[in-house]
């Protein structure tokens, strides 16, 4: 019998060991004397390597097929198993990027490991609820591990200051969440999604009741919301980026904005779809004040991190045009292509964001921090190839073509004028076009103007080749987008 339960549990082989593994590398770094910390970087990297076979492994032998564990808490199936696989490339990514810049700065400690592979635990958990339990679960083990990493530079009063912010508003947002999760739980009698679903299907006539599901629904949307970053729960975003050390930046900024998609689609996707009426109403304004603000305001930025952060505040807003897409008129026949649009546009965010903080760690050296647009200046001339490389990501992130981030906008564009929200992928557009203007900043400095300091470019081979691959994978992606996106379209088919 416990052979049987241990089979029955094998979909979960990956969290296990996660967990496992992170343990062993908390605790073998006790015994690590050198300061560039090589064997629990390559610990980290053999965590998730086993992580990436088992995830593989258990999607070949599975299918298609959902599988349910613990008592119907945690959910395996081809969305999850695809977000798992982008989320360990971006963490496994994020560790040599970061590598470097943490040496230089005494930065480079087990902690940042350890909480980075239990944030990744968060995430997986997140992916995989099937409970508003389990949902909540990984997000407080995500959140309190990003907390602690962005003051993992104590002597920083920026850091501490970031941190603070960063802490009290998450737990306020957490608290709005459970707030409206409980109010949900009161007017269903379940925190299991699909059981939910199936009691909001049968109650949803009762204005009473219906009243009660969407008070709820308010505070679970302003949750979700916050974890995205997007207007009016942004306040967090600008001075987090910029005041973490910029590999803490780079953590926040990729891996969490897939874990994040994946409780929306799981919790008002699957779980709260027949009140899709009442909170699409809701991302129609989240996203218009989110492409909005960020684009505008983006452009008066100087500093860069900061300027990225109000670029992801607008690239949430676009994300968001994927969810709220899905119900169109009462039908959901549009439900499959926008939510596998909203899909296709997180994970390439997720790698235009790793390649461009990847490159601000590129260019910063021991004493050196580079996050000025002034310190991009002749960047063509210290080093071509890097220039080019960033000018790609610069594109992707405009949505020129033939980068990807040009075939992203388009499919979440396309599933916007499908629902019949054609007003809405005007304004998206018209957005896009002003957000335009300080990505091609960024290149008009790179190519136009005089270096301010004209030494070459440093920089390890590892990352060299790392961030070379991650621009040309933008390229490729964008000339050959068929695979990924029908991955995605399979992925949330099989919800």
């Amino acid at each position: 019998m416990n052979l049987l339960s241990l089979i029955d549990h094998i979909p979960a082989l990956p969290e296990m060991l996660l967990l496992l593994g992170t343990c062993v590398v908390l605790i073998a770094d006790l015994f690590v004397k050198s300061e560039r910390r090589t064997g629990s970087f390559v610990a980290a990297q053999v965590v998730l390597l086993l992580c990436v076979i088992a995830t593989l492994t258990i999607q070949w032998v599975s299918g298609t097929s959902k599988f349910v564990l613990f008592n119907g808490l945690f959910v395996s199936d081809v969305m999850a198993n695809l977000l798992k696989l982008v989320a360990y490339l971006a963490v496994s990514v994020t560790l040599v990027y970061a590598r470097q810049y943490l040496l230089d700065r005494n930065l480079m400690r087990g902690e940042f490991i350890s909480l980075l592979l239990f944030a990744l635990l968060g995430m997986m958990l997140m992916i995989s609820a099937n409970s508003f339990l389990t949902a909540y679960l990984g997000l407080e083990l995500l959140s309190l591990c990003l907390y602690a990493m962005v003051a993992l530079n104590r002597d920083s009063a920026a850091s501490t200051e970031a941190a603070m912010k960063y802490f009290v508003l998450g737990a306020l947002a957490s608290g709005m969440l459970l707030y409206g999760m409980s109010m949900i739980y009161g007017a269903t009698g379940s925190l299991s999604i699909p059981e939910i679903a199936r009691q909001i299907s049968t109650v949803s006539n009762d204005g009473t009741q219906h009243a009660f599901l969407v008070f709820g629904l308010v505070f679970v949307v302003c949750g979700i919301a916050f974890k995205l970053g997007v207007v009016p729960f942004h306040m967090w975003i600008p001075d987090v980026y910029h005041g973490a050390p910029t590999a803490v930046t780079l953590v926040i900024g990729t891996a969490p904005k897939l874990a994040a998609f994946a409780m929306a689609i799981r919790i008002l996707g699957t779980g709260l779809l027949d009140l899709a009426h009442d909170w699409q109403q809701m991302l129609v304004i989240l996203a218009v004040l989110s492409m909005g603000l960020g684009n505008i305001t983006a452009i008066a930025q100087t500093n860069l991190k900061r300027m990225l952060a109000y670029s992801t505040i607008a690239h949430m807003g676009f994300m968001l045009l994927g969810l709220l897409s899905g119900w169109v008129g009462g039908n959901l026949l549009n439900k499959t292509d926008a939510y596998a649009a909203s899909m296709f546009y997180t994970v390439v965010y997720v790698m235009m964001s790793a390649g461009s903080f990847g490159m601000l760690l590129f260019l910063s050296q021991k004493g050196f921090e580079c996050e000025n647009l002034e310190d991009l200046k002749g960047l063509n001339r210290r080093n071509p190839w890097f220039a080019f490389i960033l000018l790609i990501l610069m594109f992707s992130l405009a949505g020129v073509p033939p980068t990807v981030g040009f075939y992203a906008k388009l499919a979440v564009l396309s599933a916007a004028v499908n629902a019949g929200q054609i007003w809405l992928a005007v304004v998206a557009v018209v957005f896009s076009l002003i957000g335009a203007y300080y990505y091609l900043r960024i290149v008009k400095l790179m190519y136009f103007d005089e270096p301010v300091d004209a030494t070459p470019v440093p920089g390890h081979a590892d990352m060299r080749v790392l961030l070379s691959l991650n621009g040309l994978a933008l390229l490729a992606l964008g000339i050959l987008p068929e695979l990924l996106m029908e991955l995605c379209f399979v992925a949330i088919k099989s919800l």
